[in-house]
């Protein structure tokens, strides 16, 4: 485009285009997915054409016009066409904003497709039934397990009917995989990944051994052994389990196997492939050590050696004093209730006429035993009032509190934004201990996590000294959650300094960044918010629920849900249409006449019909496949967009 959209309406009229509204991270990945893999016309609405990653949009080929316009209000929406759009997606501002745009664009337009991005999910259940057409997701939701899972060093999961799908990687694939996600990784160039490998028939084996033998290489029952050529059948094809058994004649003798070249590839990386769980994943922290904590943690109003050696003292005074007058009456309720009666300052001291009479309440130790537990809870008084006026007064006035010196096996969460607030919750969730650090002591994170009982390290100071108080010398992982790539790899660095074996998780946004941050540090891992978002919401755009992303690497791996409703392009087609092209695998199948999900449907030439479900683990190309599916009115015959073959960074 040219520099004649900025500012301005589109400069010839348009429709059937799609708008996005934004120019942060998401927006520009969301363009990114719209125009690359769906290949629809897409006018961006931004507030500032200098800021952010509008410039980079503006350079996005494909792109019909950016406007821009400071606030989001009808004018805007009319200067992008919102009467002639298809879909709106709203990835920017609050959630006030947003919901303001979408009602509004559904007055304008009432059969328009409204994305919009909600940090409050509930709310935004609510707003979905107020909407025709609409879908509200949270990018920082979606995003988060990726993260938690990371920093755990355990695979990410998501939920399909009681199975939890996960990526597994090397050893860790089972026989009973789902299907081959990447083959040849090269953890040093991740452009070198390959998602999902073209689904072949059931024939696959033997035509490549026919190829490879020839006229004169008959095959006959010999030695077990996979063909060197081939991909391995279990991994890349998962119909052919078996070891293909070759002729022990001819050039492979039974113990004569040849030397073939490794491939380089190979040679520097793996495989992974999608699995599923019975139940979820859950981090294993036994009981023992969880009350460990809690008895540590209550140590943290203990703060002053000299304090905590007098409390220790006093209750040592007590507990003596209680085994004297127990020993001398023999009477435990009574000795309990004189105690506390002590303890309070309430005890009835014997008069001199009493001990006179012979009526006094015991003898002299029994006194001093009193007399001692009297004195202690002076001590004990004024410290427990102290601590709950300094619990009370910190809840009033807003401020979390700091790590105790019991926190141990703790993740350390860098910046409580969105993603950061999101991922500090799930880990809590799990039970795994958590200590946040922000510098913006406004950061609206704060206050979630202090409901949660989180300890935040709060302050401006270097990452450093944050990093110590936040006891990274005891801590499992550090997680980089800020906006800014250079303070999120600054916060890691600093962490793998104080702590050598730390796991680290860093937020990059910059693929190159990424690539220099995997070469150069192990024991860690780095994810993208957009990335792992865009695809969902442009997904959601183009009507289909994604339900939960997985990652490998930096790639993205979809699970989606699709139904196939009258007049989809999906109607007619078999497993073998949607497989073939590349990028798209089936993986469980509801059919319209039975409630059941059926997992590894195996029957690939039964064609869907209108109320079919499928559930397919896709690529972001693969995916955008299957959305762009449509039907041609009049002659019937079926026309799709371009398909094109997943590349090495789907």
């Amino acid at each position: 485009m040219t520099s004649e959209g900025w500012g301005t309406p589109p400069v010839e009229p348009i429709s059937q285009h799609y708008i996005v509204c934004g120019g942060n991270a998401l927006a520009h990945r969301l363009v990114l997915e719209l125009v690359e893999h769906y290949d629809v016309p897409v006018v961006v609405l931004v507030a500032d054409r200098t800021r952010d990653h509008a410039p980079q949009i503006e350079q996005i080929t494909g792109v019909a016009a950016v406007v821009e316009y400071p606030n989001l209000t009808e004018e805007a929406l009319r200067a992008v066409s919102i009467d002639t759009a298809r879909g709106l997606a709203l990835v920017e501002g609050s959630d006030q904003d947003n919901i303001h745009a979408a009602l509004s664009a559904q007055c304008h337009n009432p059969d328009i497709r409204t994305v919009f991005r909600m940090f409050n999910q509930r709310l935004g259940e609510n707003i979905e039934r107020l909407l025709r057409n609409g879908a509200a997701l949270s990018g920082s939701a979606t995003a988060a397990p990726a993260f938690a899972a990371a920093a755990l060093g355990r695979p990410n999961s998501v939920e399909i009917d009681g199975r939890y799908l996960h990526i597994a990687f090397d050893d860790a694939i089972t026989p009973d995989q789902i299907c081959v996600v990447a083959d040849h990784i090269d953890r040093q160039d991740l452009s070198k990944i390959r998602l999902l490998p073209e689904q072949e028939g059931d024939s696959a084996q033997f035509v490549r051994l026919a190829r490879e033998f020839g006229d004169d290489g008959p095959v006959r029952p010999g030695g077990l052994r996979r063909s060197p050529a081939s991909e391995p059948a279990p991994a890349a094809y998962p119909e052919a389990e078996g070891e293909v058994e070759v002729a022990a004649g001819s050039e492979f003798e039974s113990g004569a196997e040849p030397e073939a070249e490794p491939d380089a590839e190979e040679a520097s990386g793996g495989t992974a492939a999608l699995q599923a769980l019975r139940m979820k994943p859950r981090e294993p922290i036994s009981w023992v050590r969880r009350l460990r904590w809690r008895v540590l943690d209550t140590m943290r109003f203990l703060a002053s050696a000299r304090l905590r050696v007098v409390l220790l003292t006093a209750l040592a005074a007590v507990l003596m004093a209680f085994a004297v007058l127990w020993y001398l009456n023999r009477d435990f309720g009574w000795t309990v209730y004189v105690s506390l009666l002590d303890l309070a300052g309430a005890a009835q001291p014997d008069q001199q006429a009493d001990i006179a009479a012979g009526t006094g309440t015991g003898g002299v130790w029994q006194r001093v035993a009193q007399v001692v537990i009297t004195i202690c809870g002076i001590t004990f008084a004024p410290v427990a009032t102290a601590i709950a006026v300094e619990v009370l007064g910190s809840g009033r006035r807003g401020l979390p509190r700091n790590p105790s010196a019991g926190t141990r096996d703790h993740v350390i969460v860098v910046g409580l934004g969105n993603v950061g607030t999101r991922v500090a919750t799930q880990l809590h969730g799990m039970g795994v201990p958590v200590v946040c650090l922000e510098r913006d002591p406004q950061a609206r994170g704060i206050a979630a996590v202090r409901a949660l009982g989180i300890p935040v390290v709060l302050g401006d100071g270097p990452f450093e000294e944050q990093l110590r108080r936040a006891r990274l010398k005891h801590s499992r992982a550090v997680i980089a959650l800020s906006g800014d790539d250079a303070t999120n790899l600054e916060a890691a660095l600093e962490a793998r300094h104080g702590n050598p074996d730390v796991r680290v998780v860093v937020r990059l946004f910059d693929d190159d960044f990424a690539g220099h941050f995997y070469r150069t540090l192990d024991n860690a891992a780095s994810r993208s918010v957009s990335y792992l978002a865009a695809p969902a919401f442009a997904a959601a755009l183009m009507g289909s629920e994604v339900r939960g992303t997985l990652s490998v690497f930096r790639h993205v791996l979809l699970i989606a849900e699709l139904t196939v409703e009258d007049g989809s392009g999906l109607i007619g087609l078999n497993r073998h249409d949607l497989e073939d092209p590349g990028g798209v695998r089936v993986i469980a199948a509801r059919f319209a006449r039975s409630s059941h999900l059926q997992w590894g449907f195996a029957d690939r030439t039964r064609r869907l019909a209108p109320g079919d479900r499928i559930v397919v683990a896709a690529t972001r190309s693969g995916l955008a496949r299957l959305n762009t599916v449509l039907v041609e009115e009049g002659d019937g015959e079926r026309v799709t967009a371009d398909r094109q073959q997943p590349t090495g960074n789907s």
